[in-house]
């Protein structure tokens, strides 16, 4: 028997550089989704917007912003992701955290470091992928500048059913962001997931959205959105399992290791 996975996306803008002011939006658009949903998605660094500044606005796993996961998960009885400027033993991550209804976590550090906004000179990166069972679904969730590097989504021998990408990816990008999450879906037979941010941040930059969601197969888009929006979709297991039975291509896909 397959199960079903119904995903809220929720595509916001961000007020700079103030995490109480964020979380407080955050409050009032969660209390707005009436439909019953098993996982809420939030864009990257959704409590402060893409900042360098990580010394003075990040937290450790005490802090507000995963406390505030830990509490919303509880309430909706939803899975939450997001990630935020996390503090940990002199180092600063930009960190991906999933929090379960039971107040249980796992979390990702963001791989690749956007080095062209100075993101690895404030941030250090992760090493190792995640791959979340989660109500009879394998999910990877990765983080903005993750979406260039197709290696590291690889999805051998179908190891995830879903992929996300949470992201602060501007609007003068665009192009590369519908593109490459079409991508994803196809070459990995999965079912994507990007949620973007919109809004003007304090650096001038735009951001027009864009989050959507991918069919795994057909290159079908199910979903797109450039304005403030909170969306709300059921993903379809049994239809996932006939795309790969009716095109098994990833039987002959090439075969290697990631160094470094």
């Amino acid at each position: 028997m397959t199960q079903d996975l119904t995903v809220t996306l929720i595509q916001s803008d961000l007020v700079w550089h103030d995490i109480d002011k964020n979380l407080s939006a955050f409050d009032q658009k969660l209390k707005s989704i009436e439909e019953d949903t098993d996982l809420i998605i939030l864009p990257e660094m959704f409590t402060t917007g893409f900042s360098m500044n990580a010394a003075e606005l990040s937290e450790d796993m005490d802090g507000s912003g995963v406390a505030w996961l830990r509490e919303k998960a509880h309430q909706k009885q939803a899975a939450i992701v997001g990630s935020l400027i996390i503090r940990e033993e002199g180092q600063y991550y930009n960190r991906l955290i999933w929090m379960n209804p039971d107040g249980s976590h796992h979390h990702y550090e963001k791989r690749h470091l956007f080095s062209m906004a100075g993101e690895d000179r404030y941030y250090s990166p992760g090493s190792k992928k995640l791959i979340i069972p989660y109500m009879g679904w394998n999910i990877c969730p990765l983080v903005c500048y993750d979406l260039r590097f197709p290696v590291w989504s690889r999805n051998t021998n179908l190891q995830y059913d879903l992929l996300i990408y949470i992201a602060s990816w501007p609007n003068k990008r665009a192009y590369d962001w519908n593109t490459l999450l079409r991508a994803r879906a196809i070459e990995n037979q999965s079912y994507v997931i990007g949620v973007n941010r919109v809004g003007t941040d304090g650096n001038g930059m735009q951001y027009n959205g864009d989050s959507c969601i991918i069919d795994p197969g057909w290159n079908k888009t199910l979903y797109h959105e450039q304005s403030e929006s909170i969306h709300t979709m059921t993903l379809s297991k049994s239809h996932l399992l006939k795309v790969r039975e009716k095109l098994p291509f990833s039987q002959d896909a090439d075969r290697f290791t990631i160094e470094g």
